[in-house]
């Protein structure tokens, strides 16, 4: 595995296409039942982590959105 260049996995969108690829790769035998299921739960705890930070930002830019407006009255 040294040398081989990870998937980047910064979306929503990254994270959907890579599990399409990784059920296709188990789908062809290319890869063991064990690894997938890792690799699927690992995708999992990262959509949760990429969610959460999308609520974060989302959350704050209402936050100063809010605060903006209360300077203005």
């Amino acid at each position: 595995m040294a040398g081989k260049k990870g998937a980047r996995l910064r979306t929503m969108g990254d994270v959907a296409s890579y599990l399409a690829r990784l059920i296709n790769r188990l789908d062809r035998d290319e890869i063991p039942e064990s690894k997938a299921g890792k690799l699927g739960y690992l995708c999992n705890l990262l959509k949760g982590t990429l969610e959460a930070s999308d609520l974060e930002k989302r959350l704050e830019a209402l936050e100063a959105q809010r605060q903006e407006n209360n300077h203005e009255r």
